[in-house]
């Protein structure tokens, strides 16, 4: 089994896990070293099911506007750790590949491999949730057939996506292409960088 293939298992692992108490609040039982990759990929699927979830929340159209704003902050909170462990995987696949000779025309890919497996996290939680609307009980027959049209795109999405994500660890092992990592630059939650942080009139 392939580097992005064994990922998905994981990050389905993580979706199903999260779905046993179905709670934005419920702790994570993470069933690998967190000190591992595979740790890595199960936590970074789990900020991202958590994070699903606040979004649902957070649409309700009755919500509290002071709980609404605490959610939103909290949804803040949950974008930042998640560019983290997004930067923290990248790391691990700079590491991993550091001793390739990179070929005289080797290419830039348009993203990272973590940002591909950020991609690819999301895409679990979207076909989780499809086909629990595409098999609805309570749903008219036309939502389940539109549900299960569009679970059909996404699992072939997941295919190609798995394929690429594989392709281009292959080239970058065989020097073919290279990572060249842009961290990212978010302002917003910097000091230093929000005016309104920071106090600039």
């Amino acid at each position: 089994m392939k580097f992005a293939e064994k990922s998905y298992k994981i990050f389905e692992q993580s979706v199903a896990d999260y779905h046993i108490d179905d709670d934005v609040d419920a702790p994570t039982r993470n069933p690998y070293d967190t000190s591992t990759v595979e740790g890595v990929l199960y936590a970074k699927n789990r900020i991202d099911a958590v994070q699903w979830h606040l979004e649902d929340i957070i649409r309700d159209p009755e919500i509290d506007p002071v709980a609404a704003l605490e959610l939103k902050r909290r949804i803040d909170r949950s974008n930042q750790e998640r560019t983290d462990m997004v930067e923290e995987l990248d790391s691990y696949f700079r590491s991993l590949y550091a001793d390739v000779k990179v070929l005289p025309d080797a290419t830039i890919n348009t993203e990272s491999p973590a940002w591909a497996f950020d991609r690819l996290s999301i895409l679990a939680l979207k076909i989780y949730h499809m086909a629990a609307e595409a098999s609805r009980s309570d749903a008219s027959d036309e939502h389940r057939a539109r549900c299960a049209a569009k679970l059909a795109v996404l699992e072939e999405q997941r295919t190609d996506l798995i394929s690429a994500i594989d392709a281009l660890l292959d080239d970058i092992a065989a020097g073919r292409k290279y990572m060249k990592v842009y961290r990212q630059m978010k302002m917003y939650n910097d000091t230093d960088t929000n005016p309104v942080l920071y106090g600039a009139k």
